[in-house]
C-alpha cells in the first residue's frame, strides 16, 4: 500500500494532512502537532529551576538535610508550652491524695490509660515489677520515692519519664493509687523483685 493511498484512508481532519508523519507502527499514525506555548513555557521553567536548586544546595549555600531537621526540631521546641513544676517534693501533699478517694480514683483512670502495659491493670507487673507487694527496685517504696520514680524515670529498666507528659494533678494521684493497691495481692503477680521495705500506711 502506497503512502497516498494510505492518507487516503485515514481520518484526517482540516489541514491535518501536512501534519502527518510519513511513518506508522500496527497501524497507528502520528501528526506532527507543534506543542502548546504554555507546556514548552512549563518545561523550560522545570530545567531552569532543576540547574538553581541543583547548584543551591550543591555549592553549600543551601541547608544540608541535617541542618534542616535541626532548624525544625528548635521550632518544635519553641512551639512546646511550658511543662508545669511537678510538685513531688510534698510529702504532705502526696500524703493527703493518697487519703482522698476520689484522688484515689483519678489515679486509678491515669494508672489506666498509661500505665497497665508495663505493671498490669492490678498493678501485678508484667514487663514492670509488681507494685502491690513489699518489694522495691529503686527506692523504699514511699509517696515521695514513687513520685520521683514517675516523675524522672528508670532509662536502664525502660521506665519512661512522665513527667514532661503528666501535669501535677496527674502524677500526685497516680502516686496515690499506686500506694493505695500496696498489699492487695492481686491474681498472677509477678514474683518480687528488689529489697522487702516495711511499710507505714
Amino acid at each position: 500500500m502506497s503512502d497516498s493511498n494510505s492518507k487516503n484512508q485515514i481520518d484526517l481532519k482540516s489541514g491535518e494532512a501536512d501534519l502527518l508523519l510519513d511513518h506508522n507502527y500496527d497501524g497507528i499514525h502520528e501528526l506532527d502537532h507543534v506543542l502548546p506555548r504554555w507546556w514548552l513555557w512549563l518545561f523550560y521553567g522545570c530545567i531552569l529551576f532543576a540547574a538553581w536548586y541543583a547548584g543551591y544546595y550543591m555549592s553549600g549555600y543551601g541547608p544540608t538535610p541535617r541542618q534542616e531537621l535541626k532548624q525544625a526540631l528548635q521550632e518544635i521546641e519553641v512551639l512546646k508550652p511550658a511543662s508545669t513544676p511537678i510538685k513531688t517534693s510534698g510529702e504532705e501533699d502526696l500524703l493527703a491524695a493518697y487519703k482522698d478517694p476520689n484522688k484515689v480514683k483519678h489515679g486509678a483512670e491515669v494508672f489506666a490509660s498509661k500505665c497497665v502495659a508495663c505493671h498490669g491493670d492490678k498493678a501485678q507487673g508484667i514487663v514492670g515489677p509488681n507494685l502491690t507487694d513489699d518489694f522495691w527496685i529503686h527506692g523504699k517504696g514511699t509517696l515521695k520515692d514513687i513520685a520521683e520514680v514517675v516523675q524522672n524515670g528508670v532509662a536502664d529498666k525502660g521506665m519512661p519519664p512522665w513527667g514532661s507528659l503528666l501535669n501535677s494533678e496527674e502524677i500526685r494521684d497516680v502516686v496515690a493509687f499506686v500506694r493505695s493497691v500496696h498489699g492487695s495481692n492481686p491474681p498472677g503477680a509477678k514474683a518480687p523483685q528488689g529489697d522487702k521495705q516495711e511499710f507505714r500506711d
